[in-house]
């Protein structure tokens, strides 16, 4: 790391160190929170590359899936049923995200569109580089999550209840994720303590201007905004099921969680993200259109239950 003024050199601990993955904190007054990745690669075992995006993706999924099993078997259902379908939502869910990342594009450099459209086959032989979109996996993850329900006859709304909380925190733990490829990330903070170091190759223009803008510049952590307001909605997904399980429809929990993320999706990529994906929307993020949808299909499913009254009960 350099600094830009030689009088504020200061020693460098690492923190935690594995393989190639270090994090560094920068010892001062006050103590600052600067956190640094020095690479995407996790391990490597004779030439094959095992990247943090992939290994914190699948403990992502894993725990969801496990949370949402739980769920299951706390409405009355099998947990096993959630076990059984997991590959077939998990695979749709990240097809899904691989498309929504290959129709869009980019203005940081990462593929897009205009890459994949001359290079179909790299859609499904290039995952191994990163590019999911959450959008895009909650949405074919959804129909391979309906799929399953109406296979074990089980109502989808419960299903889709129990993917209320589970969805969040797999959100949460893949946007570190991010982290490891130096992505979603804000405009500079404008302070000496807050924020993350990007990487020149990461940034976008004209942030990759190390003249003006040097190697030390802390920018908004975008990836643990979004972290932790998943992590809160998980708990208030837990919260809400069982405090108001009297009062809630069936579906009502999921309607809440697409509101709920939707508003906090829309607000960070329209205020606080420097590298969003856009697809014929002119500067428009890609996502901010998605979160309007969510949140206008959260508000349907409320209202919705309430004009037809379909009580939440438990699958017997």
């Amino acid at each position: 790391m350099i600094l830009s003024n030689p009088a504020h050199i200061v020693k460098l601990k690492p923190l935690f160190t594995f393989h190639e993955l270090t994090i560094l904190s920068i010892v001062r007054h006050p103590p600052p929170i600067i956190l640094r990745v020095e690479t995407r690669v996790a391990i490597d075992i004779f030439g094959l590359q095992i990247y943090w995006y992939g290994i914190l993706l699948t403990i992502g999924m894993m725990l969801a899936v496990h949370l949402a099993a739980m769920e299951l078997k706390r409405l009355g259902v099998a947990p096993q049923v959630m076990w059984d379908g997991a590959l077939i939502i998990l695979g749709l869910g990240i097809l899904g995200g691989r498309l929504y990342h290959a129709f869009s594009e980019y203005n940081d450099g990462t593929l897009g569109w205009s890459y994949y459209r001359n290079h179909p086959l790299e859609i499904i032989t290039g995952i191994r580089d990163g590019g999911l979109g959450i959008y895009g996996g909650v949405v074919a993850g959804g129909l391979g999550a309906l799929y399953v329900a109406l296979r074990n006859r089980v109502r989808p709304g419960i299903m889709a209840d129990c993917l209320a909380p589970a969805l969040p925190l797999g959100q949460a733990i893949g946007r570190w994720g991010n982290y490891a490829n130096q992505e979603l990330y804000g405009p500079p903070t404008g302070s000496s303590w807050w924020g993350i170091t990007i990487a020149p190759w990461a940034r976008v223009p004209p942030y990759n201007n190390l003249d003006q803008y040097p190697l030390d510049l802390h920018f908004h952590p975008t990836f643990l905004y979004e972290s932790i307001y998943s992590f809160i909605g998980v708990i208030l997904m837990l919260w809400i099921g069982r405090k108001f399980s009297d009062k809630l429809h069936t579906g009502d929990l999921f309607g809440l969680y697409m509101i709920y993320y939707g508003i906090g999706r829309g607000l960070l990529e329209s205020t606080v993200r420097l590298d969003a994906a856009t697809y014929g929307t002119g500067p428009l993020p890609t996502a901010v259109l998605f979160s309007l949808a969510f949140i206008a299909g959260g508000i349907v499913i409320l209202v919705g239950n309430r004009l037809f009254k379909t009580k939440m009960q438990l699958q017997v």
